[in-house]
């Protein structure tokens, strides 16, 4: 059974495909090495948009400018997201598009970050790409297995995790904070490094989520389809970071 805490990457995607190996209609099959290979088109266009954006909030810092990026990337990439999930055999565009607009919401939000918090983007970074190759090192090796009972876990606290998130939204429209988890106290950064190790660990159930596409020779318009969920893995596990990190350097 193939499970993942990444929406993207859910158990019935590939329940369409039969067993044995399914051929594309282009007559290509799933790679790892194509998903790895898009997976990194896929940075390098967030990054580009990432750059237009963190460029534009830092030329106009104290405005207030930077609502137009991070609202509409977050929207736009939601969207995207959305649309992406539901039409997989769209991917090969609707990916790239969604990396694009999710990169100006990426470069507006780390330039907020960085003003208040000097040097905070570079270490979220370097912490987030370090995690995915460790991750996947340990994967590959076999140091981590993606058995049944660890999917089982971090799908169960991923949930957790999204309600409440989703509680926290929703009360926030009535004026009510969570008290704790919020803040920089010790409760509050013990939760954020709950949320980085679930996030990290959605990192670990992507890729044998990967794996069993290739193995069941999924279409080759997956590779898009599977970079576009280990890419939405990464942007939280990034944004977790700077959650984190912010709250540490808070105290």
């Amino acid at each position: 059974m193939i499970r993942s805490g990444n929406p993207a990457l859910k158990e019935s995607t590939f329940l369409d495909l039969g067993s044995g190996t399914v051929v594309s209609r282009d007559g290509g099959a799933m790679t790892l090495n194509g998903t790895a290979t898009k997976t990194g088109i896929l940075v390098l266009l967030a990054v580009i948009t990432a750059t237009f954006a963190w460029l534009q909030v830092s030329s106009t810092a104290g405005t207030g400018n930077y609502g137009v990026y991070v609202w509409g990337g977050a929207i736009g990439g939601f969207v995207l997201a959305l649309v992406t999930i539901f039409k997989k055999e769209w991917s090969p565009v609707t990916a790239p598009l969604y990396a694009l607009v999710e990169g100006f919401f990426l470069g507006a939000i780390s330039a907020v970050f960085e003003l208040r918090f000097p040097g905070i983007v570079f270490q979220a970074v370097l912490l987030t790409f370090c995690t995915l190759f460790a991750l996947l090192f340990a994967y590959r090796s076999g140091l981590i297995k993606a058995t049944e009972n660890f999917k089982l876990g971090v799908v169960a606290a991923t949930g957790g995790i999204a309600l409440v998130y989703l509680a926290t939204i929703v009360l926030g429209l009535f004026g009510i904070k969570i008290p704790m988890i919020h803040d920089s106290g010790i409760v509050g950064i013990g939760f954020s490094l709950f949320v980085v190790v679930i996030a990290a660990l959605n990192l670990v159930l992507d890729f044998d989520f990967i794996e069993n596409g290739v193995e069941q020779g999924a279409p080759k318009y997956m590779e898009w389809y599977g970079a576009f969920g280990l890419m939405v893995t990464l942007v939280w596990l990034y944004l977790e970071f700077l959650r984190l990190l912010s709250k540490l350097q808070s105290r």
